[in-house]
């Protein structure tokens, strides 16, 4: 499967900055290779808020930092936003530009949330840190979780945790390329595992032995593609098409379904790992913010 041009010279440029890969060193490697990575990139991007709010809510190992993003009008419910980085790395700068473009693209309130990294703190550390924000900050209007790559498996294991304990209530479960098993042998991971597409076979066995080594593996919370499914909330997935992660995002959708759960599958066949949070950079990041928008304010009106 070929790439899209502009994804192409976008994994270019980064290769251009001689960077290793995620799992060729330490964890504070790869945050560097992270800043790095990010100071690359141009400053100002993503849309114009009314209202940006830092603050923190109280979790249980402690202050979680949180960002709301509050859009021109009136906000009609809230998304979390649980950013991607492997478990390992991420902050809230880094993806301040897309959720940014999501509260504008959706007329949403997006609350971005930094939660506690690995090694420091493996499973379910980072996961009782979005579960205390959404506890926090649940009101009576609809709510999404969203979360891109490690993001989508916490925000997928929240959608979990809230059936399994009769709320919060969320309405909607909104999950970008997510990582949802550490099955590193299926076909997109053979396809597109050698590190030509930001993200490795290797990397990805890295980022797991981080966050949840093999006893913990077992644990649905962990690995939602071995969870039960029925009763979850509606779902929309967003895959790339040139992504390792591509099939088990894939067949989360189809166990989603087969469970009885509603699904909308976006897939973008020359799209790499990462693409959706590079708005105004790709055109298709922007493009697929905005149809991901849409989609979250017709199902809140539904809700």
């Amino acid at each position: 499967m070929a790439l899209d041009p502009e994804m192409r010279a976008m994994l270019d440029r980064r290769n251009a900055l001689g960077l290793p890969g995620f799992s060729a060193g330490t964890v504070d490697d790869v945050r560097r290779t992270f800043a790095v990575s990010q100071a690359a990139l141009p400053r100002d991007r993503g849309a114009r808020m009314a209202r940006i709010e830092d603050f923190r809510i109280a979790g249980p190992h402690g202050p979680v930092p949180v960002r709301r993003y509050i859009p021109h009008g009136t906000p009609h419910g809230q998304i979390l936003y649980l950013h991607g980085g492997g478990w390992t790395f991420g902050t809230l700068d880094a993806f301040d530009p897309v959720c940014r473009q999501l509260a504008h693209a959706s007329g949403t309130e997006v609350v971005s949330i930094d939660y506690r990294l690995a090694p420091e703190h493996p499973f379910p550390q980072p996961l009782d840190d979005s579960w205390a924000a959404l506890e926090a900050l649940a009101g009576p209007g609809p709510l999404a979780v969203t979360g891109d790559s490690a993001g989508g498996n916490l925000a997928a294991a929240l959608a979990i945790r809230a059936r399994d304990r009769g709320g919060p209530r969320i309405d909607l479960q909104v999950l970008l390329y997510p990582v949802l098993s550490p099955d590193f042998e299926r076909p997109s991971y053979r396809e597109f595992g050698r590190g030509d597409y930001l993200i490795s076979a290797e990397d990805m066995r890295w980022f797991w032995d981080h966050y949840a080594p093999a006893t913990d593996r077992a644990h649905p919370e962990a690995v939602p593609l071995a969870a039960e499914l029925a009763g979850l909330p509606e779902a929309i997935l967003v895959l790339g098409g040139c992504d390792p992660l591509h099939d088990e995002g894939l067949a989360y959708a189809e166990a989603l379904r087969a469970a009885g759960v509603p699904v909308t599958l976006r897939e973008h066949p020359g799209m790499a790992h990462g693409f959706f949070t590079l708005v105004d950079l790709l055109s298709a990041a922007n493009a697929e913010v905005a149809a991901v928008g849409r989609l979250v304010a017709e199902a809140f009106a539904r809700a």
